[in-house]
Formats: structure tokens, sequence, C-alpha cells
């Protein structure tokens, strides 16, 4: 099934939803239309049991890059219209409480996503994809923390989660020069884990995709996914302890349990019957509690 959007593209196969930024003609740069159509799209995904993962791209020669500037030196100033159009206010998004914006529906999206940076991926280019879970690149693509080259501070929640993913000394030396750098320095620095010719691009997403919608339990990724990105921040692992027993324990008496011991005695694929609508264990979300 295919969705209508301005933006993005946004096309939904086997499982994968996949999601092209879609302004080629200006290098897939980042509007408030793009990042609320984004938000749509990840809670789309979030709600419907037949999407397993979220694949994002763009379009064209790039992924995106970075804000709409095309209304010059005013296209940050967010009380003129021109800024507003770049960005405005989209902190709330229909149909979803406790996030915000883009940021917030890609972050509580409980399907897996990844990023498949098929050109440059520059400023909110780039920051959009943190919340992303598995990032990969074309050995052509460039990246760029540039936001102190103009004016402006790392947005997106990017100061929160760039240290968590490549650490924090990786992070200042990006984010206090702010140039420019190629793939291979995104791989060595953990910002991506994979870069591959252009052509082999998306079909290593998709090989991905596949491996992650064919052979795992939906409530299983997306209690994994929360548990690594909202749990290693406590100083102890005694808090983890509290809510990786109790939802082990929950999960075992579980089909979702019994069918993947099964299929894996059987040497045959998994069927796992466990709804992310709807069978999401009693314990979830316990930072709620």
């Amino acid at each position: 099934m295919s969705s209508a959007y301005e933006h993005i593209l946004c096309d939904v196969e086997d499982g994968i939803m996949q999601i092209t930024l879609n302004r080629p003609d200006k290098l897939n740069a980042y509007t408030a239309t793009m990042g609320a159509e984004l938000a749509k799209a990840f809670d789309g995904a979030d709600a419907d049991d037949a999407v397993r993962v979220v694949l994002v791209t763009g379009a064209g020669r790039g992924f995106c890059a970075g804000a709409d500037i095309s209304a010059g030196a005013g296209a940050f100033d967010t009380t003129s219209a021109e800024g507003s159009a770049s960005f405005g206010d989209v902190s709330k998004r229909e149909g979803r409480t406790g996030g915000q914006g883009m940021v917030g529906a890609v972050f509580e999206c409980r399907k897996p996503s990844i990023a498949a940076f098929n050109g440059a991926a520059v400023g909110v280019g780039l920051t959009l994809t943190l919340p992303m879970d598995i990032r990969i690149a074309a050995d052509t693509a460039k990246f760029g923390f540039v936001f102190a080259r103009r004016g402006l501070v790392p947005e997106a929640g990017s100061a929160w989660f760039l240290p968590r993913l490549v650490g924090l000394p990786q992070a200042l030396r990006w984010c206090l020069d702010g140039a420019l750098f190629g793939a291979e320095e995104a791989l060595k620095g953990g910002l991506v884990s994979e870069v591959v010719a252009p052509e082999a691009l998306l079909p290593r997403a998709r090989a991905i995709a596949r491996s992650i919608a064919d052979n795992t339990a939906p409530i299983s990724v997306a209690l994994t996914r929360q548990m690594l990105w909202r749990l290693p921040s406590d100083p102890t692992p005694y808090p983890t302890l509290a809510i990786d027993g109790p939802m082990a324990m929950a999960l075992g008496a579980t089909a979702d349990v019994r069918e993947g011991v099964s299929a894996f005695l059987e040497k045959r694929p998994p069927d796992f019957p466990g709804k992310v609508s709807t069978d999401m264990p009693a314990g979830y979300p316990w930072w709620e509690r």
C-alpha cells in the first residue's frame, strides 16, 4: 500500500515501510511539512501490525541537505513566515502523547528503523536519523553536524542521542568543528554500522529489514528497542534488572516464546502470533509508572 504525502513517499510491502524523503530538486532539504509527515508515517508504523521495520532513505542524489534555507539569511527565524516553513511549531502531533514531534514519533515507535544514507546528510538531515536504530551509508555519502558554523546549536535531541551512539569525545569533535566528513569517518566513529557501494545500499538495507521481519518476534523487538535506548543511562545495573527480569518472565509464558523454541527445534522459520497493538506485557511502558 502507499500513502499520499507532499514531501515524503511512504510505501509498505511485505512488512517493510519504506519512507523516502522526496524533494530531490532541493536535495531533500528539510521543512516543517516533512517533519510532520515523518511523524505521521512513524505513528502509522507504530499502530500497524503489518509493519515490522521502517526504512528511511532519500530520493535522488542526496539523503537530506539539512534545513531548507532557500529563504536566505532569515531561514531559521521562526518568527517569520519563511522560518516557520522550515521548522515552525511541530512539537505536538495528532494521535500521540508524551513525545515531541518527529523526534518523539521515531523514538517512541515500537518498530525498529533503518536509515540508508544514499547521499549527503547534513544538519537536521542527519540529526533526524539519530533516534533510528541502524544506519548504513553509501561510500559516497557525506555528513556534517554543521550547527556551530551557522550560529546554531545541535537540535532534534541530538545532544542527547549523539553521545549515546558514538561517545562524548567523538560527538564533541564533530559538533564543535562542524566540518563535513565522509562515510569512512562515519563508520570509524560509529555513526554508521556499514558502508557499501551506492548500488548496494537499498538492497543491503532491505536485507537487514527482511532478516528482522522474518526471524524476530514483534513484541520482543519492541521491548528490546526501548530497553536498549532507555536503560543504559542508569548508574547501576539494578534498575535494569528490575525491568528485564519481570519482562523475561512475562514473555516466557507467551505463545511467542513457545513458537520461537518450537521453530528452532524443528529447524523452520518462526511464525510469531503476538501483536504489538494488543499483546504488550503489563509492565510496558515501565517508564510511565
